[in-house]
Parts: C-alpha cells; structure tokens; sequence
C-alpha cells in the first residue's frame, strides 16, 4: 500500500502543466504575451491524458488482482467491485462536491465582474459534475456556448464513468478484458477526433490498465528499464525529453495531425510503465523530488482549485481598481499569490476534507468486506495475508 513515489511525481507534473494551461485566458485575459507565443510550439494540456493514463493503471492494479482472486465466487468478487464503488465514491465524491458548491456560491455572492460567468451556465454546470455528465456537456458547449466556471469537471465525470464500467466489464469479460481495450485503443487512434470524442476520449485509461494486466506477466520484469539508475541524476534527461515532446504534440502546430492524441497516450502510457516499478527511474531523491511529492498528493486538490482561485483573483483585483496586467514583469504578482491561495487551500483539502473521508471510506468497505467473507465467501477464501480484506485492513 505504499505509495509509489515516482507516480506521485508525474502526478504534480500532470497538475501543473493543466494549471499553466488554464493561466492563459483564466486568470488572465486575454492572455500573457510571452506565454501567447510560447504556446504555438508547446502547450501542456497534456495533463490530462497523463492522469488518465495514471489512473487506469492504479485503479486496475488492485482491482483486477482481487477479482482474479475470487474469479470462482461470484458474490465475492461483487462485494470486491461495491467496496471499491464505496471507496472511489468517499475518495472523490466529497472534495468534488464541496468545489462545486463553492463554486456556485461564488457566482452568486462574489462575482460583479462577472469572472465567474453567468449563473444559469453554472448551475447546469454544477448538475453536470454532480451526476456525472460533464464530459458530454462539455463536448455540447465547446466552442459554442457558455460551459461555466467548473468546467474542469469533465475530466472528473470522464473518471468516474471508467470507474463504474471497469469492475462490471472485468467481471463479465475476464481475461478477456484486454482484447476489449487494445481495440478501443486501435478505434479511437484511427478515428478524428470530434468534440464528442475528445470529452469520451479513454485511449490513456485504456494504457493505464493494460499496463497493469502486463504486470502480472513475467515480460514485465524482465524488460524493466534498470540501466537508467547507472545514469545517476542523469535519467532525469528520459522524463523531460518525453514532456517536452507530449508539450510539442498538444501544441497549435500538430493540432491538425489526426494521431496526435494517441501518440499522448501512448507516451503517457510509457511515462507511467516507467514509473510503475516504483524505483525511482524517472525522479532521484532530492528537493526536486520532495517538492514533486508534496504537489502530487495534493494534485487532485489543486484540480478542483485552481480555477475557482484564478477566477476570485479577477474578482478581487476588479473589486480593488487594481489592473490585472497581462504584460511585463507586473504580471509576476497575481501569478505567485494565485499560487500561495492554490497551494494553501489545497493544503487545507487534503488534510481535513480527503484524507479524513478517505479513511472513512475505508472503513465503510472494510466492514462490507468483512461481513461478506463470514457469510458469502468463506469456502473460496485465499490466505489471510494475501486476501483483498487483508488488504484493506492494512489500509485501514
């Protein structure tokens, strides 16, 4: 249960190259200059494709273990998959909703000038991340009409769709889960990619979880990058020359090159096989690292924040008189106190909203779990020290 410091680093990555992204034309409008033309030749919405690619890996490392595991009792494996609903649910659900609300509330009370956009397009917005069709809004309003302030939601609703769908395909599918999603890989790399097919867009998830099915395989060890830790600080080259090539691939430049969200994936997809090993291939010890840790448990936080922050900045600086330059060296002030606001109230999420209901969480499916092994399971049951409650237990 230990966390895998090398993920949690690409996490932070994947955080602040969205942040970036939503700086322009967010928190300032219409845009830095430098950054304006900075931006023709690299962009760093990336992000996103690499949390999907984290996520379907993470989520199914686990998960499909434990269905594996009781794949001959039936009503085990769905007290696995509703555990895991409960768990995704306290894990998300909570710090999701508590923005939205927010969010919401700032329309209402804290936005004469009109920063966080109108209050009908929020609140179809705000029913949008809660019932999880935000992805399929998005792709409705894109580039026609108002979205709302929490358009970031999308992603989130995108989320929990492949959270829902994942553990109910694996228990129908089995093993062959994996010719499912190597070709909705191959179908979506081979398709353009419409509005609707951007906000449906699981080529990254799909990696993710491939990745890990493969780890259970012996190819998987055998083909570990270890020669990367005899280059010392040196392998630190391999991480930033595959940013700096998915930077490339989501600028204005390839835009039109119709493979070029696959080849996101697919190198997300090898950032995180990279990372999956846990051994700090990708990130030596150091303040670098530490920093990045410190950024990546907090990522999903920073998620929800960043934009609700960028948006109360305009309204602050409307409300004091005070320009909100977009040139020059003036432009360094709101940037760095968006980022002391971010970093605090993300701070204050993880410590008293995440961690506490995440735990609860637990608890909840530790419970469920536990009273299905004395009546359900029983005859089915694995060791103790490798069962799914052990597991859980440890968690707990």
């Amino acid at each position: 249960m230990r966390r895998n410091t090398d993920i949690e680093c690409l996490r932070a990555i994947a955080v602040l190259g969205v942040c970036i992204h939503h700086m322009q034309g967010n928190l300032f409008r219409p845009g830095l200059a430098w950054l304006a033309r900075a931006q023709q030749y690299t962009d760093y919405w990336f992000g996103v494709d690499l949390f999907f690619a984290i996520s379907g890996f993470v989520i199914a490392r686990t998960l499909l273990a434990e269905l594996a595991m009781y794949q001959a009792a039936p009503r085990g494996q769905m007290r696995i998959i509703f555990a895991f609903w409960i768990r995704r649910a306290w894990r998300l659900l909570p710090s999701a909703w508590l923005w939205l609300g927010l969010t919401l509330l700032a329309v209402l009370t804290f936005n004469r000038s009109g920063a966080f956009g109108s209050p009908h397009a929020n609140l179809m917005a705000t029913l949008a991340g809660l019932f999880d069709y935000a992805n399929l809004r998005f792709s409705h309003t894109f580039f026609r009409s108002e979205y709302g302030a929490s358009f970031v939601y999308w992603s989130l609703s995108l989320e929990e769709q492949f959270y829902f769908l994942l553990p109910l395909l694996a228990l129908c599918l089995r093993r062959r889960i994996g010719v499912l999603l190597i070709t909705l890989v191959i179908v979506q790399v081979s398709l353009v990619r419409t509005p609707l097919l951007m906000s449906l867009r699981t080529d990254a998830l799909a990696l993710g979880v491939l990745l890990a099915i493969a780890m259970r395989s012996t190819t998987y060890t055998a083909i570990s990058p270890r020669h990367l830790l005899r280059l010392g600080s040196g392998r630190m080259f391999v991480p930033c020359a595959l940013l700096a090539l998915l930077a490339v691939l989501s600028s204005p430049l390839l835009a039109h090159w119709r493979f070029h969200i696959g080849a996101i994936a697919v190198i997300s997809a090898t950032l995180v096989w990279i990372a999956s090993y846990d051994l700090d291939y990708l990130f030596p010890h150091g303040g670098l690292q530490r920093c990045l840790l410190w950024m990546g448990r907090r990522s999903y936080a920073i998620y929800l924040i960043h934009i609700p922050t960028f948006f109360m900045l305009r309204e602050i600086y409307y409300r004091l008189a005070l320009p909100l330059s977009n040139t020059g060296f003036s432009a360094i002030t709101p940037a760095l106190l968006a980022i002391a606001i971010i970093a605090l109230l993300a701070e204050l999420n993880y410590r008293y909203v995440e961690q506490p209901l995440r735990r609860h969480g637990r608890r909840i499916a530790y419970r469920m779990l536990e009273h299905g092994y004395l009546t359900d399971i029983t005859p089915h049951l694995p060791s103790e020290a490798t069962s799914p409650l052990a597991t859980l237990r440890k968690s707990v």
